[in-house]
Parts: C-alpha cells; sequence; structure tokens
C-alpha cells in the first residue's frame, strides 16, 4: 500500500492525474469497505488540506469543508442553520469516529442510513465537487445513486457543502431511531426544515426520509397541505401517514417493512413538532 496525504489541493489533484488512487477523507470505513485485513494500492488521504475545511461565508450559503470532522460540527459555536448537522454529529459513531469521520465522508459513503443525507438535502444543500476536470456543483441529494454507489466521476472528491442562506422564522431537525442509544446506524431516520411567519403560519415544510429506500426520499406534494396553515394533530398525522406510505424499506433482522415504514411517520411527526419549536423560540427572540 501507497499512503499518501497532501497539504495542498493541486498537489492532491496532481496526484489523481498521474495516479489511480482510492480517496479518503477520515478513514473511518476504508478498511472495513474493502473486506480485507489489510488495504492495498495507492490511499489519497485528503484530510490534510487546509482549504477543504473548517465554516465560512459563501455568498447567499455558508460554506462547510468537506474535510470538516463532526466534533468540529458539534462544538463550534455556529449559526442556527448548522443546529441539524449538530444534531447528525452527536447521533455518529462514537467520540473517536466523530474526531476522525467528516461530512464529506459520510455524504459520499452514500449509506442508505446515512445521518448527513437527509439532514442535508431536506434544505436542498449544493456541493462542489472538484477533479481532473475543474470544478462543478450538484444538489447533496444526487450524489447517493444506490448503497455504497455516489455520482461522483473517476478521481473526483467533494470540496465543500454550500447551505442556502434560510428566512428568519426557519428552523430545522434531525432525528433516528436506533435499537440502542449509541454506537449503531439508523433504522430509519427523519428531517425536518420549515419556516413560518411572525403568526406561525406554516410558509414552508420539507421532509426527508433516510435508511427507508435505497437512497434518500424527499418527500414531495407537502406544499398544497401545508401552506398557510398552523401546525395541529389532524396535519401531523396527515403528513406521518404520507411519510408511511412514500418508504420502500428492506426486511432484514434491523427491522421489518411495515415496521420501518411505521417509524418513519412517526419520526417525521417528531421532527416537524422539533423543528416547529425551534422556529418559534426564533419567532420569540425576534420578535421580543
Amino acid at each position: 500500500m501507497n499512503y499518501f496525504q497532501p497539504e495542498k489541493l493541486e498537489k492532491a489533484l496532481n496526484f489523481i492525474n498521474e495516479h489511480k488512487f482510492v480517496i479518503a477523507a477520515g478513514c473511518t470505513d476504508l478498511l472495513p469497505a474493502t473486506e480485507n485485513r489489510s488495504l492495498s494500492g495507492n490511499i489519497l488521504d485528503i484530510t490534510n488540506i487546509r482549504s477543504l475545511s473548517g465554516f465560512s461565508l459563501d455568498g447567499k450559503y455558508r460554506r462547510i469543508g468537506a474535510t470538516t470532522t463532526w466534533s468540529d460540527i458539534v462544538n463550534s459555536n455556529l449559526p442556527d442553520c448548522y443546529e441539524m448537522l449538530k444534531d447528525c454529529g452527536k447521533e455518529i459513531g462514537s467520540i473517536q469516529i466523530q474526531n476522525s469521520g467528516t461530512i464529506g465522508g459520510n455524504l459520499c459513503n452514500a449509506s442508505p442510513a446515512a445521518d448527513t443525507i437527509p439532514a442535508l438535502s431536506v434544505s436542498n444543500c449544493i456541493v462542489k465537487i472538484v477533479g481532473p476536470n475543474g470544478l462543478r456543483e450538484d444538489l447533496v441529494k444526487n450524489v447517493p445513486i444506490g448503497p455504497g454507489k455516489n455520482s461522483l466521476k473517476k478521481g473526483e472528491f467533494i470540496k465543500s457543502i454550500l447551505i442556502p442562506n434560510r428566512p428568519d422564522y426557519s428552523s430545522d431537525s434531525y432525528i433516528r431511531f436506533t435499537p440502542r442509544s449509541e454506537m449503531d446506524i439508523a433504522v430509519v431516520s427523519a428531517a425536518c426544515f420549515i419556516t413560518l411567519d411572525k403568526n406561525e403560519i406554516i410558509k414552508d415544510l420539507k421532509i426527508s426520509l433516510g435508511a427507508v429506500a435505497p437512497t434518500v426520499i424527499d418527500i414531495s406534494g407537502l406544499d398544497t397541505i401545508v401552506k398557510n396553515s398552523v401546525l395541529e394533530d389532524e396535519l401531523l398525522s396527515k403528513i406521518s401517514t404520507i411519510c408511511s406510505k412514500s418508504c420502500d424499506p428492506i426486511d432484514d433482522k434491523r427491522g421489518t417493512i411495515e415496521f420501518r415504514s411505521h417509524v418513519a411517520g412517526v419520526l417525521s411527526k417528531r421532527a416537524i413538532i422539533l423543528a416547529h419549536k425551534r422556529a418559534g423560540e426564533k419567532i420569540e427572540k425576534i420578535t421580543r
């Protein structure tokens, strides 16, 4: 095995042009994914490239570097638009995994149970992708194309994730179900993004579900149901039913098809309630 860890983006791109590499960003799943006892070939570890990590403003977006670790996301003093990513980071693996694992690596692994994907998809986040042919952009939801498969072309890797700036009275949430509270992956997960007006009337609501299909499910058809409505039990029940019926889960030892579909509806309701509460707290703070 040949291991390379460049400090400059240009050097990494030069390596890619000259050699065949497995690109790693965090390396927490690198060996397990091979199902071998040792690694072989050329490994290009991009986590030491400073320009690929950290947080910044990028025009109408909040930028987060692809190699930013989950510990950085959880422990940094960040604006409210990162609240859902903090929810994700606290759930991922152990402290050791959070110290090493990166947001870009979690996305590129393309696991149906990945915590990052529904959380970023529900907010229409964008990825900047760099490679031998330059820089391009795509929606986060288009990166996973199946279990363990992503849409990146040969030699490409994610440079950063862009979170769109949000209206004043908006917030989000991420919730997942696991059989145990720690060191487990989602059996079902739900992410919610909500925008209210100052009277707590719903102006926009989006739901994304994880671990209930080969890729994340963005629930469609909610606009006509929720727009200009108040949050009440009847509305929550309608959304819960839509979410349950939208699932296409597998049937395995961690959960049956019926169980996963039911839990998706339950988690959707809980995610909406939490996001609504957070948005309401913003309204109270701004209008106080």
